[in-house]
């Protein structure tokens, strides 16, 4: 069986971790999916800044976007943004019949009616598993394991910065500044938070999962969005004394109007399940008429 040649774009934080994985782990990836896989190009704009994963020099691309006319079966974009290299590598990945994978859901919440258009007429194919709550297979289970089901709703906890923050603030004692500053220095919140804590990231993955559940188009508009730049130590002392934890959900509900959506800090009981999930990690809840 052919090799499987993958091009990656992208070395930051989780592009650094995906090669790591590709050029450590090739033997044991390979064996489990059943064909040979190798990295065999990658772009990064700073070639020289050290890295936990060291990258050969024979593996470096000059133009990131020579990778998707190459002898590559697939890109991996992990640069991030609706806009700019990475709207341009989704479009000629595609355009090329070739296999598209990302995390970006920024890029696949705004151009999603585009990639599909694409995806058809050029039977290219995108995997986007890991844009929404990390490693939680979500989008897969929703496409797949429930595709017999009507959904009738969808909430979670979709982003880690968010709901370390707030568990910080709750746990901790700490105003938000101070959450804010810890949430940066343990690597979860980016210089400029402002898309996590204002809930744009959320809003984003909200869209994403909305159009999953019912095989649509993701809308990101019309949708309240509030983050959690606003909460302060008295909210969550107060919630607390009442019952409850303060958590930033994304919330799509379908309704005979309609599809309803906004993001917000919500009021959940300290009983629910919500409320168990605290530091970085992430929860989806759905609601359906058979499972």
């Amino acid at each position: 069986m052919r090799m499987f040649k993958i091009g990656l774009v992208g070395l930051g934080t989780v592009g650094g971790a995906v090669a790591y994985e590709l050029l450590n782990h090739a033997d044991k990836l390979s064996h489990q999916a059943g064909r040979q896989i190798k990295l065999v190009a990658v772009h990064a704009r700073d070639r020289a800044k050290k890295r936990a994963c060291p990258i050969p020099d024979s593996l470096w691309a000059d133009d990131p976007l020579s990778l998707p006319t190459s002898d590559v079966d697939a890109v991996i974009e992990l640069v991030g943004g609706a806009q700019g290299l990475a709207l341009d590598l989704a479009q000629k990945t595609l355009k090329a019949g070739k296999i598209f994978i990302t995390a970006n859901k920024a890029l696949i919440a705004t151009h999603a009616k585009e990639i599909h258009q694409l995806m058809s007429s050029h039977h290219g194919c995108l995997y986007a598993e890991a844009m929404v709550a990390g490693a939680i297979p979500v989008l897969k289970t929703m496409r797949e394991a429930l595709a017999a089901n009507t959904i009738s709703s969808v909430q979670g906890i979709l982003n880690g910065t968010c709901n370390f923050i707030l568990t910080q603030m709750e746990q901790q004692g700490l105003d938000y500044a101070q959450a804010l500053t810890q949430a940066q220095a343990e690597g979860y919140a980016e210089a400029d938070p402002a898309l996590d804590v204002e809930g744009g990231d959320t809003a984003h993955k909200l869209a994403i999962l909305a159009g999953v559940a019912v095989g649509a188009v993701p809308q990101l508009s019309p949708m309240r969005v509030e983050g959690i730049n606003r909460i302060l130590p008295v909210d969550l002392a107060t919630a607390k004394e009442l019952g409850y934890r303060i958590k930033l959900l994304g919330v799509a509900q379908f309704t005979p109007q309609g599809l309803i959506q906004w993001v917000g800090p919500c009021l959940v009981s300290q009983r629910s399940l919500l409320a168990q999930v605290h530091g970085a990690e992430n929860a989806v809840q759905m609601q359906t008429n058979l499972a």
